[in-house]
């Protein structure tokens, strides 16, 4: 294996194997814990989408040990972050808190020996590190910078109670959802599922699939093959550490509606939902995310992630915006 030295740092080249065992502790020891910074989810995109692609995995280490990682890929001139913005709603370095600073600079200098134009970093968060560390730092080297906001991620901070979220939301889409959930029992039995163990996933997701592509034509044609893989290979790999979440309701006995999320360091992830049209005059797809919120209320949950996009149901439940933002470093 190579290694870069560079003032007291050392950068190291690596995989996702000899990562494997420090990637996960780091990661809870940083300003960037997310559900897709975890290696389950960047190994199950590299598996699925990367070929193509030149992997540029990077650990900065110090004499006490690993400080970050640099998850990162290349493709002719072009730097980017492992993943793409239409699959990975959040994307970022890793380092330890309090290491950013010293992450950055060691990143840069080691970038800086390789041969790219443009490094484009998609699906930041606010005070991501490429955005409050990297970034300043690539300009004061008088690299040229643009960032931008790509979306909105709506998000809502979990109250302790399901009656204390009702009375926190707007009065007319408090009114709304009860009567919604009114209407749902006066329609008949309404059963809801949720499905967490690997072997019984591994089954349902094909009543996930079928529900998705009956949804809607956007739906449909966004679920390609490759898509349909990646789905479940990342599946399979996020439920062997119980971090998934696929609820059904059922409705007289049918399946109506399907929401896949995770759970994940003490929040849930929205992360793609279904029904069937034929029982959408009874609102099942925001009734199943509803119910989501309540048992994510219930079991303590501090923050309900609706992720990216602005659709209108976000904030029917009460969703609050959070930005995302793209930044672009060229060289001169």
């Amino acid at each position: 294996m190579l290694y870069y030295k560079v003032m007291v740092g050392t950068i190291v080249p690596e995989s996702f194997t000899s990562l494997e065992e420090a990637w996960p502790g780091l990661l809870e020891d940083s300003m960037s814990n997310h559900i897709f910074l975890t290696p389950q989810w960047q190994r199950a995109w590299w598996r699925v989408f990367g070929r193509g692609h030149e992997l540029q995995l990077f650990s900065v280490r110090d004499g006490s040990g690993l400080v970050g990682i640099a998850p990162m890929m290349r493709r002719g001139g072009r730097l980017s972050f492992i993943g793409s913005s239409d699959v990975c709603d959040y994307m970022d370095f890793i380092a330890r808190r309090g290491r950013e600073d010293f992450f950055a600079a060691r990143l840069l200098d080691y970038l800086e020996t390789l041969e790219w134009q443009t490094m484009e970093l998609e699906s930041l968060p606010p005070h991501s590190l490429a955005l409050d560390y990297l970034a300043p730092l690539a300009r004061q080297r008088g690299y040229r910078l643009k960032v931008e906001q790509m979306d909105v991620s709506p998000q809502l901070l979990l109250p302790p109670s399901w009656e204390e979220y009702l009375a926190r939301l707007k009065t007319k889409d408090r009114h709304e959802l009860r009567r919604k959930l009114r209407r749902l029992e006066q329609a008949g039995a309404a059963r809801y599922t949720t499905i967490t163990g690997k072997g019984e996933l591994s089954g349902r997701m094909a009543g996930f699939f079928e529900l998705f592509k009956m949804s809607d034509l956007e739906k449909a044609h966004f679920m390609t093959e490759p898509k349909r893989a990646f789905f479940e290979t990342m599946v399979a790999s996020l439920a062997e550490e119980g971090y998934v979440r696929l609820s059904f309701m059922e409705v007289g006995g049918v399946r109506a509606s399907a929401a896949l999320c995770f759970d994940y360091n003490n929040e849930i992830y929205l992360y793609n939902s279904a029904y069937n049209p034929a029982y959408a005059p009874l609102s099942v797809s925001l009734l199943l995310k509803a119910h989501c919120i309540r048992e994510a209320i219930t079991s303590g949950k501090r923050r309900f992630d609706f992720l990216r996009g602005n659709e209108p149901y976000k904030y029917d439940l009460g969703g609050q915006d959070v930005s995302i933002y793209r930044c672009l470093v060229a060289r001169s």
